[in-house]
Formats: structure tokens, C-alpha cells, sequence
């Protein structure tokens, strides 16, 4: 995970576009965490990104209580939003995949009327289940490569986006990805996001889960929320750990377990 900004991921972007040199980012919320925390596959298919940052405060303040604090929150909602208006700045194009039909299109729109000088090079809604067969990938992968953008926003939800980014960079190598989940079609307007008191108090998901009960209920409640609590603990375990090690031995805790 990096510990950047959301304007100086940006300028990471921008500083790589004019190198000549595409990339990839991941937005580590609570959800992506726990899944590459019980998965190895998936640990490596984040750890091969350029850009790991912290989408959700219960990330943010496990690394806080880890004493390894990043400087904020980096949603992908946010930078569809902020990666667009650098592309526009550097007259660059953007591809927005994934969503229900007609979604990115809308998107596409909203981010050209926001950001005069943006070019939309594609939108495209691929089927569900597309990316199940090889021919369904081919597809989608040529209409991106035959776009050839600079931009691409992919939002099918981790860990599909990240696959088929990792095989899009292979066809359109300058470009730069970004996972961005349900950032699609929050930017195309079919639902808000939570206020920015909501957000800061780490709250957001309540928020969606009210939005969208049927889809997150479990995810959240079963798996999220609990796993978030063991992340807190254990980030302020090792901080505590951390801090006995650095400390002469007789000033430890008695009956302190090391882990």
C-alpha cells in the first residue's frame, strides 16, 4: 500500500503518461483486504499493481494503529473523478468498462461535461459472465485495444476487474487502470455517495448497505464488519508488540504474549 494522496496519485499518473509508461491501481477496501488476507492468488494480484492505496477508513486507521499511517482515504469512487480531470488537463482519453447497459455511457457523458478537453475513446457494458469464457474476454479485450486510451476505468468488482485489467495491460501497455468498483455508476448519477461527515466517520458502507440491502447484506455484515474489527485489533497489537520490542526487557508487560 502507498502512502499517497489522492492528488498525488494524480500526479504519479501524469508524471507516467509522460514517461511513456502505463500502470495499474488497486483500491484496498475492506473487502479486498480480507480477501487477499485469506487468499494467496489474490495477495499477489494486488501486490503486482503500481498503486495499492486505502479505500475505506477501517484501512486507514489500522494503519494508523500500526504506526505505518497513510495520509487519507483514497476511494475509487473519488478518483474516476480526479484520474479524469488529469486526463483532461493532459489531453488524454478515457474507456469506462462495466456496469449495466448504458451506465458507462452515462458516466462518459457526465465526465466530458465536468471536464471540458476530455476525450471518450469507449464505453462498454460487457454481459455477466462474460469473462468466463475466452472468447468473451477476446472481445472485450479488442474493443479496448482498438480504442487505444489512455485512461481505462474497469468497475466489475474485485477481484474480476483486476484479471482483466492485468490482461488489458498486456494488449494496451501505456495505458493506466484503475479497479473502481461501483465508481461507474456513481458517476453516471444512479446513486450518491454518502456526505463527507459519513465518510470521515468511516460510515460510508452503512450507507451503501442501506442503498443496496439485498446485494451487501451479507457481504458486510457476515464477512466485512467482522473482519475489519480483527484488523483494528491486530494492528494494535503489533503496534503494542512493536513498541515492547523497542523497550529494554525488563519494562515489558508481564505475561505479555508476543505474536
Amino acid at each position: 500500500m502507498m502512502a499517497l494522496s489522492e492528488s498525488a496519485v494524480a500526479d504519479h499518473v501524469c508524471r507516467r503518461w509522460a514517461r511513456g509508461e502505463g500502470g495499474s491501481i488497486v483500491t484496498a477496501n475492506v473487502d479486498i483486504v480480507r480477501a487477499a488476507t485469506g487468499n494467496p492468488g489474490l495477495a499477489a494480484l494486488v501486490r503486482r499493481a503500481e498503486v495499492v492505496v486505502a479505500d475505506g477508513m477501517p484501512v486507514v486507521w489500522a494503519t494508523r494503529l500500526a504506526g505505518e499511517p497513510v495520509p487519507e482515504r483514497v476511494t475509487g469512487a473519488s478518483l474516476v473523478f480526479t484520474l479524469a480531470g488529469a486526463a483532461a488537463r493532459e489531453g488524454r482519453s478515457v474507456y469506462l468498462l462495466g456496469g449495466e447497459p448504458g451506465v458507462p455511457d452515462r458516466a462518459g457523458r457526465v465526465l466530458a461535461e465536468r471536464f471540458p478537453g476530455l476525450r471518450v475513446a469507449g464505453a462498454d457494458s460487457p454481459p455477466f459472465g462474460f469473462d468466463a469464457t475466452e472468447d468473451g474476454v477476446r472481445a472485450v479485450v479488442g474493443r479496448v485495444a482498438a480504442a487505444r486510451p489512455d485512461l481505462v476505468l474497469v468497475g466489475l468488482g474485485f477481484p474480476r476487474q483486476e484479471r482483466l485489467i492485468e490482461r488489458l495491460r498486456r494488449e494496451v501497455p501505456l495505458a493506466w487502470y484503475l479497479g473502481c468498483g461501483a465508481g461507474i455508476p456513481m458517476a453516471a448519477g444512479d446513486f450518491q455517495r454518502a456526505s463527507a461527515a459519513v465518510q470521515r466517520a468511516g460510515a460510508e458502507w452503512l450507507h451503501r448497505l442501506l442503498l443496496e440491502p439485498r446485494r451487501l447484506a451479507r457481504r458486510y455484515l457476515l464477512h466485512d464488519v467482522p473482519f475489519a474489527l480483527r484488523l483494528l485489533a491486530g494492528a494494535l497489537r503489533r503496534r503494542l508488540t512493536g513498541a515492547l520490542r523497542r523497550r529494554p526487557a525488563t519494562a515489558r508487560f508481564t505475561g505479555f504474549r508476543e505474536s
